[in-house]
């Protein structure tokens, strides 16, 4: 089989899904290598094709396949086999260095360093790195970073070869190293599905793909519990808070590809060690129909009379479950209160509120748990102004939250008063945990959450461990929104319940109902079609428009050209700040993946003086829009935060993200937590608001076609909305009310709470 070396010069390609790339390299001393001279370009590069590891420019490897003619493409190199190695000729080692690889050497520290050594460069960093001091500009303490960055770079060598043969990427390895450190080839070798639990990043398939190579049989326990794992988290994934058994026993089975009889036992084992919690549950009968909450007490049969339901926790969503349930039942009994003191006779409220609005407040101020809900326009905001008012004339404490920094700023600057995240008022810190809970409380008499319908289950729960009985709680949010992305459905379960009293504001305010973003919101949470006005010369330019494609390709043409060219001239806006693609899926032409990659290009295109950096199979760009995709309380950024990048750092190997005035670094093994964010989908866009947002909708998007999906996105453009698709699909998704049901039984807990029941 040929053989071929040479250093890596450009990354045509790269698929993070299968590792298939392609490369151009540069071949030492091609004719040696029998390398045909009509296979090399004008620059003497080879175009090198295969399932590779994610290399960058300036590794030097050593590929072992064939060359291969191409009918479109010309001559190639196909890999079979791909080694990464070190230089061994002085240019080579210039290249190599200078490429960024090693932290603290950049193009010019690698010139005069291979200049100052020349073929023992590498001998010397790794063997004599004292001697490093002798090159201009690098002083004792470059001289030990440059020397503690080759020893990590040695130290994980031996894994990341491993690894690569199992088509785990080069900055998926390194995580796994900096995870368990000289114990990562140990780790990765005995329990391969450890990675699963301990990494971000590291999913089931990618563990089991490992121990297969290594030979566990597909019958391993571990292998079975596992899949079970991986199988009940997908559940959770899709929301929902327990499997019930049989369904789950199909997934695991299907996934492993093993007998449905090897999977109880797992289950069974899992129970044991406290990493699942198995429950029996009376049958859910509640409509998925959104309104069905207004008659909470019809919505289910008698416990009695339901059969019953095996399900299965993960534990701390059971536990979440029961202490939410708990929880809220004392609040909602716990009188008086710490507003029962607040004169009835006192509360005289603004004229110009609604009989609505007045009875939120009233509720509010009377009730310890309650609820506030609506849709855009109807007042939710000016009701909370007028209950804040008062509050602070009876010197009253209170807090106002959200679940997440976009929403909680948006509340603050609706109501002119401090918010903050719900981590952030619990004072949370990673070493610590939350800094507020059962033994030290908040110190409030209210507590406002705003956008509840965001809170997930296990979020409610710590936050109700840091109310005292007494203190009122106060839901306030859209519940035809979608759901929170986290598992549960709190607010949904709280109105289904009855536990609290709801006021559900429905009168929409003449201001608001001149803006046909409101108007049309309210008309897809009706099941009727929006209406898309004609320009008139005599009036101001209307809010919403419709730009028609029938298929996916052509709609994500239209997106392009609206977002780059025709809303920036036609009204200003600026693509970048202030336009948001909202897409219902993530893959197809109109998906998320495929227009960020357009929308980069086009707003954002490379240059030769640019820097940019490819990591975990995305490619940045100082100017790109990038949104954190999980939770990271060291740096404060949060699942959902938009920002942009400012700093690509190749020789510290880091990235930095302005969050509105804040920048944050990321090094590179971290960069996993970010992604670009011209277009993001729907539910990622929960609890924050745009002045512009475009949203494609085609028949391609059937599975996603829903109302509340629709309804979501339309409510959150401030300024102008824009739909890129077709009538009929749009016609689909407001005729389709029915909401995924999730699997939870909070409702019931609640209900048996507030009665006085006993739950297990």
């Amino acid at each position: 089989m040929p053989t071929l070396t040479g250093s890596v010069e450009r990354i045509t390609y790269y698929n993070p899904e299968n590792g298939y790339s392609v490369i151009r390299l540069r071949p030492d001393k091609p004719r040696r290598q029998g390398v045909p001279a009509h296979s090399l370009n004008r620059e003497g590069l080879i175009t090198i094709v295969g399932n590779l590891p994610e290399l960058t420019p300036g590794e030097y490897v050593k590929l072992q396949g064939r060359f291969v003619n191409h009918p479109k493409h010309g001559y190639q190199f196909q890999v079979e086999i791909c080694e990464q190695t070190l230089p061994a000729t002085t240019d080579a080692i210039r290249r190599y260095l200078g490429s960024g690889l090693i932290k603290g050497i950049g193009p010019k520290i690698a010139e005069r360093i291979v200049a100052r050594f020349g073929a023992d460069t590498l001998d010397i960093i790794d063997n004599q790195p004292q001697k490093l001091r002798q090159v201009p500009d690098i002083g004792p303490k470059r001289a030990r970073w440059i020397a503690a960055a080759w020893n990590e770079q040695k130290q994980i060598k031996d894994i990341m070869l491993f690894l690569h043969g199992h088509g785990i990427s080069t900055n998926l390895a390194l995580k796994i190293y900096k995870t368990y450190r000289q114990n990562a080839l140990q780790v990765v070798k005995t329990d391969p599905y450890q990675l699963a639990r301990d990494i971000h990043g590291v999913g089931f398939k990618t563990a089991d793909k490992i121990a297969r190579a290594l030979g566990l049989p597909p019958d391993h326990p571990s292998r079975i519990e596992a899949g079970v794992v991986y199988a009940l988290n997908e559940m959770n994934n899709d929301g929902h808070v327990y499997a019930a058994q049989p369904e789950l026993v199909q997934r695991a089975a299907e996934l492993l590809n093993v007998d449905p009889g090897m999977i109880p036992p797992a289950i069974e084992r899992l129970a044991q060690a406290e990493r699942v919690h198995p429950d029996i549950l009376p049958e859910r009968s509640r409509d998925a129909h959104p309104r069905a909450v207004a008659e909470p007490q019809a919505a289910y049969g008698p416990p009695a009379e339901a059969a019953a339901v095996h399900a299965v926790y993960p534990t701390p969503f059971y536990y979440g479950e029961l202490g939410v349930a708990r929880r809220l039942a004392a609040l909602t009994r716990a009188l008086p209160s710490r507003l029962s003191d607040i004169p009835p006779a006192f509360v005289r409220l603004p004229q110009e509120l609604s009989p609505e609005q007045q009875q939120a407040i009233r509720t509010a101020l009377t009730h310890p748990v309650s609820v506030l809900t609506g849709g855009p326009g109807t007042g939710k905001t000016t009701t909370l102004k007028s209950l804040i008012a008062i509050i602070e004339s009876q010197s009253k404490r209170y807090a106002l939250c959200a679940p997440t920094g976009r929403a909680a700023k948006r509340l603050s600057e609706a109501v002119g008063r401090p918010a903050s995240t719900i981590h952030r008022l619990l004072e949370y810190s990673p070493a610590k945990g939350f800094g507020h809970h059962e033994q030290n409380p908040l110190p409030i008499d209210l507590l406002v959450l705003d956008e509840a319908s965001m809170l997930d289950l296990l979020l409610a729960n710590n936050l109700l461990k840091a109310l005292e009985p007494g203190t009122h709680l106060l839901l306030v949010g859209d519940v035809d929104q979608l759901p929170s992305v986290g598992a549960g459905d709190v607010l949904r379960d709280v109105i289904a319940s009855g536990i609290a009293p709801v006021t559900r504001l429905t009168t929409i305010f003449r201001q608001a109902a001149d803006s046909y973003i409101i108007s049309n919101a309210h008309r897809i949470n009706r099941g009727e079609f929006p209406i898309f006005p004609a320009p008139d010369p005599e009036k101001p330019l209307p809010d919403f428009y419709l730009f028609p494609a029938e298929d996916a390709e052509t709609a994500g043409n239209w997106v392009v050209e609206v977002v780059t060219q025709r809303i920036p001239k036609k009204f200003g806006f600026d693509p970048l700040r202030d336009i948001q693609v909202l897409a219902p899926m993530y893959r197809g032409p109109a998906g998320v993946r495929a227009l960020n990659e357009r929308l980069q290009n086009a707003l954002n295109p490379p240059g030769a003086l640019k820097p940019q950096k490819t990591l975990f199979g995305q490619t940045f760009r100082p100017g790109d829009k990038v949104m954190q995709t999980q939770n990271d309380y060291d740096k404060e950024v949060f699942n959902g935060d938009i920002g942009l990048v400012t700093v690509i750092d190749n020789l510290h190997h880091t990235l930095t993200v302005d969050f509105e005035g804040r920048p944050v670094v990321y090094d590179w093994v971290e960069c996993d937590q970010i992604v670009l964010a011209y277009a993001i989908s729907v539910h990622k866009s929960q609890g924050a608001e745009f002045p512009v947002v475009v949203m494609p909708l085609v028949t391609q998007h059937y599975m996603m076609l829903q109302r509340n999906l629709l309804y979501t996105a339309v409510t959150r453009a401030q300024k102008l909305c824009v739909l890129v698709g077709s009538r009929k699909a749009i016609n689909i998704a407001v005729r389709n009310n029915k909401v995924a049901e999730r699997n939870t039984a909070l409702d019931w807990r609640l209900r048996s709470e507030g009665s006085g029941g006993l739950i297990t």
